[in-house]
């Protein structure tokens, strides 16, 4: 058994241990017990070593696993440990008003009529989460004195808010306190001065946007370039959803990682070097990444789409799936909360492994359309490569926002192909915008013609049967989906691979 298989292993049970503890809350006394248990099964091993080497494998894997099962499950009970010892969670929903001070350690979400600020809590490790009024504005780094009630976020019917927050680490919320600005001066390190100014880099560029875009078409560019659609109107945000094209204008894990493989394809057709392409198209990513404020769940499913296409070019497909696993739990380890709490970390590992996994299989059954492949390939590999991360995500989508876009495929392959090459022209006409209205305006007519055809096909697919409803998925059928899936991968790599090779 190589290193890598038996890390592979190790990971599995140490996810598993967060798992469990996650569902199920452990007593100390089972930890004990699995530790005891790893111990007596590496014993028995080596008692068994001169008998079979076999027994002494397993044995001595079986005990190792349990140690990292038990790992698991310590680190969410750290994690939980922490959650209710926070300084702050003990005055949620007082009676009493407080008076916090602290500074703003992240963009704040300007909407409408309100922005919400995230706020560190002076003396604490506590981040509370403030609801605003819309003005006056305040920037990131603003140090700031607000005065309210303290409360527990929310959990509603048809979303666990309280997850939502806590996986980021924030566990109390203010709404609408009295605000006062403490100091505007700000003093910063080497990553928050070099923070700010991407943050300032990427407002600019927005008021570039509006100015040379006109509504809808704005709105549109704006989710495209910095996956924000929270100013979105309501109308045009469920036909995106009916269409299942809403992925498209916001940074979601499964967005991030589709955007990694289809810039390779797209970048092979413009005529680079296979190299070149890979290499460049990660660099494009994280440029983007950074671009749009570094969010966490862009920088979380980065990580993931980054070390998905390190596999893939640098190992076999078994050993690119245990690169993602391990990269997975590397991310679990400083975060276990990602694992149950967060979707976005869900849809990246499984939009990954959809792309490992299935998109050979889509490839293959492609292979018997007579087309002239060579000169559109990339719409082969952009229709392949979204087919397997959906079919990889579905379940999950399902659980989580119990909808369905029958024609979500379709409208995908149709756009999606497009979609790096409209963010690459928005981009500059937007940089351009900075300088020049009239240089930015004349740059950004290719992107409108892009876009006009954008609104076509939403306006085209915008069906009242494009979507269905399914409420109360259980969390059983998500699991003998994959089971099912899993065994249905097994068997196609089994049985195909001879055709694969030539044989």
């Amino acid at each position: 058994m190589t290193p890598s298989k038996i890390l592979f292993y190790f990971c599995i049970a140490f996810i598993a241990g967060i798992a469990l503890n996650s569902i199920i809350k452990i007593p100390q006394i089972f930890l004990w017990g699995f530790l005891l248990l790893g111990i007596f099964s590496i014993i028995v091993s080596f008692f068994y070593s001169d008998h079979s080497d076999v027994i002494r494998k397993f044995g001595s894997l079986l005990g190792f696993c349990l140690f990292f099962l038990v790992l698991g499950i310590a680190r969410i009970q750290a994690s939980e440990f922490t959650i209710a010892h926070d300084a702050l969670v003990k005055l949620n929903d007082s009676p009493e008003k407080i008076t916090l001070a602290g500074t703003i350690i992240s963009e704040p979400d300007v909407r409408e009529s309100f922005q919400k600020l995230k706020v560190k809590v002076d003396g604490t490790k506590s981040v509370l989460l403030v609801t605003a009024a819309r003005y006056p504005e305040y920037r990131y780094l603003d140090r700031i004195k607000v005065t309210g009630k303290l409360k527990n976020p929310p959990e509603f019917e048809d979303f666990n808010y309280r997850n939502y927050l806590m996986k980021d680490g924030i566990y109390s919320l203010m709404d609408f306190p009295k605000v006062e600005l403490i100091d505007s001066k700000h003093s910063y390190n080497v990553f928050s001065f070099f923070y700010e100014k991407v943050l300032f880099f990427k407002s600019t560029l927005t008021k570039s946007i509006h100015r040379n875009f006109m509504p809808p078409q704005s709105f549109i560019m704006e989710g495209f370039i910095f996956g924000n659609d929270k100013n979105m109107p309501k109308d045009l945000k469920e036909k995106f959803n009916a269409t299942g094209l809403s992925h498209l204008t916001a940074v979601s894990g499964s967005n991030i990682v589709i955007l990694l493989e289809i810039l390779i394809p797209t970048l092979l057709f413009l005529g680079l070097w296979r190299g070149q392409a890979f290499y460049f198209a990660l660099a494009l990513v994280w440029v983007y990444i950074l671009m749009i404020g570094l969010p966490v769940s862009a920088v979380r499913a980065g990580i993931m789409g980054s070390a998905g296409l390190l596999a893939q070019k640098f190992g076999r497909q078994n050993t690119s799936s245990r690169a993602i696993v391990i990269t997975a739990s590397m991310m679990l380890l400083q975060n276990p909360l990602l694992l149950l709490h967060d979707i976005g970390f869900q849809l990246s590992f499984l939009a990954s492994m959809g792309i490992m996994h299935a998109k050979p299989f889509m490839d293959y059954a492609f292979s018997f359309i007579v087309l002239p492949k060579d000169k559109i390939r990339f719409l082969f590999d952009a229709f392949s490569i979204t087919i397997a991360a959906q079919v990889f995500t579905l379940p999950v989508i399902l659980y989580h926002f119990g909808a369905i876009s029958w024609i979500s495929p379709l409208a995908n392959v149709l756009v999606v192909p497009l979609i790096p090459l409209a963010t690459i022209l928005g981009f500059l006409a937007a940089l351009a915008g900075v300088f020049s209205h009239i240089l930015g305006f004349v740059l950004s007519i290719p992107c409108q013609i892009f876009l006009s055809y954008f609104l076509t096909i939403l306006d085209l697919f915008y069906q009242p049967w494009a979507a269905m409803s399914i409420s109360h998925v259980s969390w059983l059928w998500v699991v003998a989906y994959y089971l099912l899936l899993a065994v249905s991968i097994r068997y196609l790599d089994k049985f195909l691979k001879p055709k694969f090779l030539g044989c």
